[in-house]
């Protein structure tokens, strides 16, 4: 334990245990990058098992200097019916960048490692990007409204690339992870959303609906996650000081209904609206539930 160090000092050995856990494993997957593109099945099948156990040292690492900082109280709850072996999509309410490490933390090694659907341009970015294409993070191609309205013939070809990119899976168990909200929460965005919810934005059911429509036959379930931070929303650098005390993180898992299974969230109208409506009583759940963890654990002095 570094308590006993300025918090500012604490930050920056986290900053340089973060950045050398990220450099010595990334060099490492770039290794395994060159085994990826050999046309072997069993080549296929030993970088799935190296690229996987090389995330979760990554996640593990993380965890051991988030422990040196700063002992952090972990309030957890709904854990107990998950499985290493199936698929499952998580969602959860969206805070902080924070958000990102706290499911890293909890979940590793208990469900496959997350991973997240990625625009297709960021697989050139430097370095990072040759990293999630080599951890298998799925890469989607989606057109804007205005596109497809000048390009009509290209209507469904995202879904279509999509479920390509998601056939890789069907073979192994995966995380797929998504923020249903879609950005961060800020009392700016709440109000210009006018949301109905006190601590949440309003739901965006298309990303959600994405998966479900590219992979859905493949999860197990959804895993509806719900974290609360009693001392406020932390900040990355508040994380890496040692300033994060207490982390509250619900886990529910739902089933997924099987009405929503094999059906297209962008051409079904009547799908959509009752897709949407689902989600949305999800949220209002999820909000009722952060009130009653605002009232079991407050603010810390």
């Amino acid at each position: 334990m570094l308590d006993f160090l300025p918090a500012p000092l604490r930050g920056v050995i986290a900053s340089l245990l973060l950045a050398l856990n990220t450099l010595l494993l990334c060099s490492f997957l770039f290794g395994v990058a060159l085994l990826k593109a050999l046309p072997f099945a069993l080549t296929r099948r030993f970088t799935h098992w190296l690229m996987n156990h090389t995330h979760e040292a990554w996640v593990s690492n993380n965890k051991a200097w988030m422990q040196l900082v700063r002992r952090t109280r972990w309030h957890l709850s709904g854990l107990e019916g998950l499985d290493y072996q199936h698929s499952y999509l998580v969602t959860s309410n969206h805070q902080s960048w924070v958000d990102i490490m706290v499911l890293q933390y909890v979940l590793n090694r208990k469900i496959q490692p997350l991973k997240f659907f990625l625009k297709q341009e960021l697989i050139w970015v430097p370095v990072i990007g040759l990293a999630w294409w080599t951890l298998g993070f799925p890469f989607m191609k989606r057109y804007s409204k205005a596109y497809l309205e000048k390009h009509p013939e290209k209507k469904g070809k995202d879904l279509e690339t999509t479920r390509k990119t998601c056939a890789k899976f069907r073979d192994n168990p995966v995380g797929i992870f998504n923020f249903a909200e879609g950005t961060r929460f800020t009392q700016g965005k709440h109000a210009q959303q006018q949301s109905p919810f006190r601590y949440l934005l309003k739901p965006k059911a298309g990303g959600i609906a994405f998966v479900l429509d590219a992979m859905g036959e493949q999860l197990e379930s959804i895993v509806n996650v719900t974290i609360h931070y009693p001392g406020g929303k932390p900040g990355y650098w508040g994380l890496l000081c040692g300033n994060v005390r207490d982390v509250v993180v619900h886990f529910e898992e739902l089933k997924i209904p099987p009405q929503f299974i094999g059906r297209n969230y962008d051409q079904d109208g009547e799908y959509r609206l009752e897709f949407q409506g689902w989600i949305n009583q999800l949220w209002h759940d999820k909000d009722a539930l952060l009130t009653q963890m605002h009232r079991e654990y407050p603010a810390c002095p």
